[in-house]
């Protein structure tokens, strides 16, 4: 009894979550070097499970049954789904576990306003009331936005832009609805209609909102979506006056915040002008408009291994194609092989490179890479200049001069891997086709740029038994 009475005091359920909230902290603080990130995971995890049982031991809190019964569930899903999914459909599980989060959180605003309404007592109090309403209309916006570009990047939608005409007065007009309606309840209007009515609005801007955005702005889409999850949560834990869902839900609010903010500084373009949508999927003629077909050089694996063999500095550009042609170990291989031979190898990372923030860091830290071999574009732009080759690998969108040479270009402005300035480019593609932004790349048909066609594991695997023969 004294055990049971114990477990259940607040002090100690505080105590639980302030050791929660720690590992969350050094989590965040871990994740930010490829060696430490999976003990930051470890960490979170760890401290998500201590916030859970202390949740579980307050008194009040249900049905341990259900609880049990989602929990399960929970897991069923979730684990295989994690263990099984491949590291170029990462983006697409982050946003729909991120929409999930989003989902539950307007669930549980309902919930609890029928609830509340049920019980006879009216309306919750304001302090209540309002979070929940604010929980109810961004977790909704998430829950749908997140679908959305979980659609765009698994391709089940197109992923050009979708814009309906007068699309930003329709937008305006359901978040009017949204607030209109939140405004009436928290007026003293007593109304499961009327929240229904905002959740239905708020789904369907979610829709709206990220419909008209391209598949090459997605990454910065789930990143501000993460962001709204976490407010949406925080002010859930304030409308159940739940420390721990508002604290764990600020960190992922602000650090979704945060990454946005340098995501859309990294393309140098403001957050308004990302979801004014357009770009990321806008077809352009090939050759800046004039529909003539350029040369291009192409070459072979056996050349590709002399120039990087007798090269004094090879600077790595990895893009998508080698997440999709899963080439990291591969050109691990080959860097290993060249070192032997006296050549620096280094890899230049573009901050939006993949569809996902970090995505060519985790995937070169899988391969082994060392750490200090991984550039960020401001420290390895100025070594182009003094390199003998740069290696493109499944790159597009990020190395385009034309973001600096075309001012009617869509990504014109944006920073880029300055590898056209290397005295030699070779690049792996499968093929012409553009990237994800949808636009011609003038690198192809540079001078000093050879491309070498074919899958970038085979072909990088060819290069690597040419370069062990010489």
């Amino acid at each position: 009894m004294y055990t049971a009475t114990f477990l259940q005091d607040p002090d100690f359920i505080r105590s639980l979550y302030i050791v929660a909230f720690a590992l969350f902290i050094i989590d965040l603080r871990l994740m930010n070097h490829p060696r430490t990130a999976r003990k930051g995971n470890i960490l979170g995890a760890i401290g998500m499970g201590i916030a859970v049982i202390a949740t579980l031991l307050i008194e009040s809190v249900g049905d341990y049954g259900l609880i049990a019964l989602g929990v399960a569930v929970g897991t069923a899903v979730g684990v295989p789904a994690a263990r099984s999914v491949k590291m170029t459909a990462m983006p697409q599980m982050v946003a729909l576990f991120n929409g999930v989060g989003g989902g539950a959180v307007a669930l549980i605003s309902f919930v609890e306003y029928r609830e509340a309404l049920a019980g006879g007592g009216g309306n919750p109090a304001l302090d209540a009331l309002i979070p929940a309403l604010f929980a109810a209309i961004i977790g909704s916006v998430s829950f749908w936005g997140s679908n959305i570009a979980f659609g765009k990047l698994q391709e089940l939608i197109p992923g050009r832009p979708i814009q309906l005409p007068g699309q930003q007065f329709i937008n305006i007009g359901l978040l009017a609805v949204c607030v209109g309606c939140a405004i009436a309840i928290a007026a003293g209007t007593e109304s499961e209609a009327l929240f229904v009515v905002i959740l239905v609005a708020a789904a369907v801007l979610g829709n709206m909102f990220v419909l008209p955005i391209g598949g090459a702005d997605m990454p910065v889409v789930i990143s501000l979506l993460n962001a709204f999850t976490g407010l949406s949560a925080a002010a859930a834990g304030l409308a159940l006056d739940n420390v721990a869902l508002i604290v764990a839900g600020m960190l992922v609010g602000a650090s979704g915040s945060i990454l946005t903010m340098l995501m859309a500084e990294a393309m140098n373009r403001s957050i308004a002008n990302i979801f004014k949508g357009g770009f990321g999927g806008v077809s352009v003629a090939p050759a800046a408009g004039d529909g003539e077909a350029k040369p291009v050089r192409s070459t072979d694996p056996a050349d590709v291994a002399i120039q990087l063999s007798y090269a004094r500095k090879v600077v790595v550009a990895p893009g998508y194609g080698l997440a999709v042609a899963q080439a990291q170990h591969t050109v691990r291989e080959l860097a290993d092989a060249l070192e032997k031979r006296g050549v620096e190898v280094l890899y230049a990372i573009h901050p939006v490179a993949g569809r996902m923030p970090g995505h060519m860091n985790v995937l070169l830290a899988e391969a082994d890479v060392p750490y200090d071999h991984l550039k960020e574009m401001d420290e390895i732009n100025p070594e182009f200049p003094q390199t003998d080759v740069a290696l493109v690998i499944g790159a597009n969108d990020v190395t385009n001069p034309a973001a600096r040479e075309q001012t009617d270009s869509p990504i014109y402005g944006m920073p880029i891997l300055d590898v056209d300035k290397a005295a030699s480019v070779i690049v792996l593609k499968r093929s012409m086709n553009t990237g994800f932004a949808g636009i011609d790349n003038p690198l192809f048909y540079a001078e000093n740029t050879s491309l070498l066609f074919g899958d970038s594991t085979e072909s990088v695997q060819k290069v690597l038994n040419e370069v062990e023969e010489l």
